[in-house]
């Protein structure tokens, strides 16, 4: 049976033109019932596809020799860097300008100009300063990670360094008044990498995740300088406000504030407005709810002797094969 066939055939096995009304009726409600926070789209759309293609160019003119085109030598970097933003912060403004439409919606549409330009002039004159934070972040890695050999390896390799570009651009724009095209440029990295960072989360300079995988960072959690995270590492809220109708109340702080030079290991849950006092070392797994004062250890509640006997019980002589092998190695397993 040809397409068109099955196609044809198939039209009798639903009421187009009822599907279509009762999917209008269903939008016309739910737009009446959130008129406090009217609906997006209805002339426009911070767009996530262009959004995608004006991050990665914000990226490029940040590192252009490692994150720009191939074509980017060292004696054509500054006009590489001049064009690029000449068109990527153009389309920048338009993506903001959609925003605001909506969230100025009861204000003249110069007012809602005026405003876009303001966020797009801001945010691009504080690009020096966000790449000067970012190189701090690029050296934390290396310095923190003996797997790493290069600066450029950390740039070009790391996850958690894509993640980070993205974050520090998308709280920028949070902070100058476009939540919103910061949300999705947050959600662009987490897409690509697994590491959830909320835009609005306060992050010190020298900020190194290593793995990165299944980090969430919460929109009020506060992080100092120099802090080191592993892979899994939650700082999350341990509830949620409602008001008198018990709706949940927005951006009241309720994530946790992490102190300058803390490490937090893997699969550790932080959660709630608590503080991780300076050089404090949170281990691997720990579900903490309550604050730690400054040099705290903080580690997983596990017997190491008694795994160490239950291998020793069930092959005795595996372990001392393996410990006479390592020459000593073994000790550190």
């Amino acid at each position: 049976m040809a397409d068109g066939d099955m196609q044809g055939e198939g039209v009798g096995y639903w009421d187009l033109d009822r599907l279509v009304t009762d999917l209008a009726a269903a939008r016309s409600r739910w737009r009446q019932e959130q008129q406090h926070h009217a609906e997006y789209g209805a002339e426009g759309f911070p767009s996530r596809a262009n959004l995608v293609k004006i991050t990665g160019a914000l990226c490029g003119a940040l590192f252009p020799l490692r994150l720009g085109p191939s074509l980017v030598r060292l004696h054509n970097e500054d006009a590489y860097v001049a064009e690029t933003l000449q068109t990527v912060l153009s389309r920048l403004y338009g993506q903001i300008r959609l925003e605001l439409i909506y969230a100025m919606k009861d204000d003249p549409i110069a007012a809602v100009d005026a405003a876009a330009a303001r966020i797009i002039g801001e945010f691009a004159h504080s690009l020096p300063a966000l790449r000067t934070l970012l190189d701090s972040d690029v050296e934390a890695a290396f310095l923190g990670d003996p797997a790493a050999r290069s600066v450029d390896e950390v740039l070009i390799c790391y996850p958690s360094m894509l993640a980070i570009i993205h974050h520090r651009l998308a709280h920028r724009l949070y902070e100058l008044g476009a939540p919103l095209v910061a949300r999705i440029i947050s959600e662009i990295a987490h897409s690509h990498t697994g590491i959830d960072i909320h835009p609005g989360a306060r992050i010190g300079h020298g900020f190194f995740i290593d793995h990165g995988t299944g980090v969430v960072i919460g929109e009020t959690a506060i992080v100092g300088d120099r802090v080191r995270l592993y892979q899994g590492v939650t700082l999350g809220a341990r509830s949620f406000p409602s008001d008198e109708k018990g709706a949940l109340e927005k951006a009241q702080p309720r994530h946790p504030i992490i102190e300058d030079d803390v490490v937090i290991y893997a699969g550790a849950t932080v959660l709630g407005r608590i503080i991780i006092g300076s050089r404090s070392v949170i281990g691997g797994n720990v579900w903490l709810t309550e604050s730690v004062p400054a040099d705290s250890s903080v580690r997983q509640a596990k017997a190491r002797h008694e795994v160490t006997s239950r291998v020793e019980v069930s092959a005795p002589h595996r372990v001392h094969a393996l410990l006479e092998s390592t020459d000593g190695i073994g000790e550190n397993i």
